[in-house]
């Protein structure tokens, strides 16, 4: 074990944390629009990046434990991460090949403007009432637990890492992307780039890479 093992599993973290968050829904859709709108993008920005630390942690945790109580049960959780991986990528394809408007997503787009208790009461409901993401963070434990003991923490560190600079750029950077992501072409791009990766690594999942 050496320090570039660590860095690999921070860097996988990362990348299949981003692959997972970085999709057109209703809670990337309130940020960027709460971005555009310059309204309390500190604390939404805040809101999501610590629920999804907690979310992986938790995630880590629970599998760690499971893996401890059950050692042949990382075989099992391996290709069933691997399946979740290709899964997504396959649905990420669809979404490219029939992609969405920014408008056609998220929350009301009225003009008026959101009290920061009402911002962040539905940057929560959005993120914790949403069933997906508690498949995600099974997903992403199985995934650290193939990593060793040893390197878990390092994955789910990078997966954070990447919840926290997606949810930034979304957020600080919206005002640039504004007519950008009104456009369902740049959806296309942005689910086909997701296709390929988790494609990737559920296909390294399973062979054991």
């Amino acid at each position: 074990m050496n320090l570039t093992d660590f860095f690999h599993s921070a860097g996988l973290g990362m990348a299949t944390g981003l692959a997972l968050i970085v999709a057109i829904g209703a809670q990337n859709a309130f940020v960027i629009r709460q971005g555009i709108r310059g309204e309390h993008i500190v604390p939404v920005v805040a809101v999501c990046a610590l629920s999804d630390a907690v979310l992986i942690a938790a995630g880590v945790l629970g599998t760690g434990a499971l893996i401890t109580a059950a050692p042949d049960a990382v075989v099992v959780l391996r290709y069933v991460g691997a399946a979740f991986l290709v899964t997504y990528g396959v649905m990420a394809a669809r979404r490219a090949l029939r992609p969405q408007s920014l408008k056609s997503e998220g929350p009301a787009h009225d003009g008026a403007k959101r009290s920061l208790t009402a911002a962040v009461t539905t940057v929560l409901a959005l993120t914790w009432l949403n069933p997906h993401v508690y498949l995600d963070i099974a997903l992403l434990g199985s995934i650290a637990s193939a990593q060793g003991a040893q390197l878990q923490w390092w994955f789910g560190a990078g997966a954070m890492l990447g919840s926290i600079v997606w949810f930034a750029s979304l957020g600080f950077g919206a005002r640039y992307l504004r007519g950008f992501f009104a456009r369902p072409l740049s959806w296309r791009f942005l689910d086909g780039g997701i296709a390929v990766t988790m494609v990737v690594l559920g296909t390294g999942l399973a062979l054991g890479a």
